[in-house]
């Protein structure tokens, strides 16, 4: 299951993030450190599911489909509030930024409203400019692969020379346990002399911002949106950052409650809502409701949590929802489920990759695939796209 790192400072509203985005009951106080362990639980990502296109009624069995919207498992983590010189072991430490490692991508949530200083305490609105949150995170997370990637350099830098060992196959090693992919790593050192024996502190940090923006990338949540000092703030990030979603966590967890004990209809992603027993409402719920409508669903189109989850998947990380089947004909599997399966894949994969993700015994007897909308073979080098039903023949 792919891996979401929610990151951060401090009292910041990430567990409230993390909650809305899980339905979990993470513990949320006004006070750093607030979250001791990673915690992970599994969160969606919502994509059209093609038994609306077909006019079916599906059967998933890893994931789940709410009117035609298909809702795919992930795994979020809930890192704990990182302070400047957490790299240094600084506030939590080290032992947060290892909680980092197998995520694929981060998911930065940031306090719009100014009012948490750098350490997370609470300041007055607009006193603190969340610019620099953006910065200092980043600058902790890119510290840290600097720390595992400089440690033992230069006796690395003499086993290359002396071994005539390959620099990208080392630094691979070397970063093992991080979840990065040799590619990653030829791709992010093409831009820097080549000539390695050179490199000092400069370079490899250099090497190190390269592969985490390409391996590790990163979206920035404005959460608090809803606070009248967020919106100049929010203006001016996305400037520096288009990858910014201004988000309201605490009314994505108000709106879902809600709709859970059934005063309202909504679903995560939904621009808006309908409230199905106002008589059960009182002046409070009512007022908070109108303030959630009107300062983030009008605004900006829904709370941004959703948005986020989907925009890190399939926008960061590049990925597509594909649904292998056993029979082309009846798109089922071997149980007669009906779209039983979403897989997420990226894009421009080929039908072998998608039989290697079903199965390692299905990639290895691969030996041609059927686009089941059309029930016509497809090429080995066709590229999947976002929707594809496929069924995978396999040989023996």
């Amino acid at each position: 299951m792919l891996q979401i790192a929610v990151t951060g400072k401090p009292n910041v509203g990430k567990s409230s993030f993390f909650n809305s985005a899980t339905s979990s009951k993470v513990e949320m106080a006004n006070y750093p450190f607030t979250t001791i362990d990673a915690n992970k639980a599994v969160a969606h990502v919502v994509t059209d599911c093609p038994c609306a296109e077909l006019d079916l009624t599906c059967n998933p069995r890893n994931s789940k489909c709410v009117d035609g919207k298909r809702f795919i498992p992930i795994e979020l983590i809930d890192v704990a509030g990182l302070v400047p010189g957490a790299h240094e072991g600084k506030g939590l430490g080290n032992k947060f930024l290892d909680d980092l490692r197998q995520a694929k991508v981060f998911i930065h949530v940031i306090d719009a409203s100014g009012s948490t200083d750098v350490e997370g305490r609470p300041v007055d609105a607009g006193t603190h400019d969340p610019l620099e949150d953006i910065e200092f995170l980043e600058n902790e997370i890119i510290m840290w692969m600097y720390g595992i990637l400089s440690k033992n350099w230069t006796r690395l830098i003499r086993k290359i020379e002396a071994e005539k060992l390959d620099i990208s196959k080392v630094i691979h090693e070397q970063l093992s346990g991080t979840g990065i992919a040799i590619e990653h790593i030829i791709e992010a050192k093409r831009p820097i002399n080549p000539d390695y024996f050179k490199w000092e502190k400069k370079e490899l940090i250099e090497l190190v911002s390269n592969l985490l923006r390409i391996a590790k990338p990163m979206l920035i949540i404005a959460n608090k949106a809803d606070l009248p000092s967020s919106e100049e703030n929010i203006k001016r990030m996305k400037e520096k950052y288009p990858n910014l979603i201004p988000a309201s966590a605490e009314s994505e967890l108000a709106l879902i409650n809600a709709s859970k004990v059934g005063l309202i209809d909504y679903k995560p992603g939904d621009a808006s809502f309908n409230i199905l027993k106002e008589e059960e409402l009182n002046d409070n719920q009512k007022k908070a409701l109108e303030y959630i409508k009107t300062n983030i669903l009008e605004k900006y189109g829904g709370t941004g949590v959703q948005k986020a989850l989907n925009a890190a998947i399939f926008d960061l990380l590049n990925m597509i929802a594909v649904y292998p089947v056993e029979d082309e004909h009846k798109l089922t599997d071997q149980k007669g489920n009906i779209l039983p399966d979403a897989i997420l894949i990226e894009k421009d994969s080929i039908p072998r990759d998608l039989a290697y993700m079903v199965h390692t015994d299905i990639g290895d007897k691969f030996m041609h695939a059927i686009d089941a909308k059309t029930n016509m073979r497809i090429a080995s080098d066709f590229k999947l796209s976002n929707g594809d039903i496929i069924s995978i023949i396999t040989h023996g």
